[in-house]
């Protein structure tokens, strides 16, 4: 689903616009307070192109104006059954490390508008516990830590989930029908369709028509378990 403002919603746009104002702050706060390890992001999803309102703190380079991440996607794809994303780990394309939380924000009815993100970064952390566990001996593999693209530019995200489900070994002319449309159902059910625009990006990089996109969409969402599927003005002839 989407939350793009209706002109009959000039109450709850105002409230939504309110409740990010007065978080302006609060987003300088927790920055101030954990100092130049953190980053503390305000997004608006009713724009993903441009989510980020507000932003203090250096750790992934966003900037006001800039898109959201595939997380926000996720989020985005879960609409009002959102919940937050509290304590997880992932890492950067430059390799850093992340200690994140995702807290999603709500109006008076419920539904989910926004994010406040929070990413420190404890890549220098994890080198320290590297270093004593092999002092202690007790040195290891860590666990594969997935990979998030953050940027300001929406393609760039849609690109990165693109490829991380397009199968590696195998072309689009290469897959099966069946493995089409798990593709494009992996992609809807992370937000990618609820970006404008997004459908023809993913067109061209598959090489396909638009219109074909759409069909597979079309037919994705038809096998799919019945239940909400998230929406926007790309996602529609």
């Amino acid at each position: 689903m989407t939350v793009e403002d209706h002109p009959d919603e000039g109450p709850r746009r105002a409230e939504r616009d309110a409740i990010l104002r007065a978080l302006g702050p609060v987003v300088n706060g927790i920055a101030a307070t954990f100092g130049p390890v953190c980053e503390v992001v305000l997004h608006d999803y009713r724009r993903p192109a441009a989510s980020v309102v507000a932003v203090a703190g250096e750790v992934t380079g966003r900037t006001v104006g800039g898109a959201m991440s595939e997380i926000g996607m996720r989020v985005l794809a879960r609409g009002d059954d959102a919940d937050h994303e509290l304590n997880y780990v992932t890492r950067t394309g430059t390799g850093r490390t992340l200690k994140s939380s995702t807290m999603v924000l709500r109006d008076s009815a419920g539904t989910v508008f926004g994010a406040l993100c929070v990413n420190v970064d404890v890549t220098e952390v994890g080198r320290v516990q590297g270093l004593l566990a092999a002092l202690a001996g007790a040195g290891g593999p860590s666990p594969d830590t997935p990979v998030t693209t953050f940027g300001d530019d929406i393609d760039s995200v849609v690109d990165s989930l693109l490829d991380a489900h397009l199968p590696h070994d195998r072309s689009w002319a290469g897959l099966e029908r069946p493995r089409r449309l798990a593709l494009f159902r992996a992609l809807d059910e992370r937000g990618v369709f609820a970006v404008r625009r997004a459908i023809e990006q993913v067109a061209a990089r598959l090489g396909i028509s638009r219109a074909s996109a759409y069909s597979y969409l079309s037919q994705a969402r038809t096998a799919a378990e019945p239940g909400p599927h998230p929406t926007s003005e790309g996602a529609h002839p």
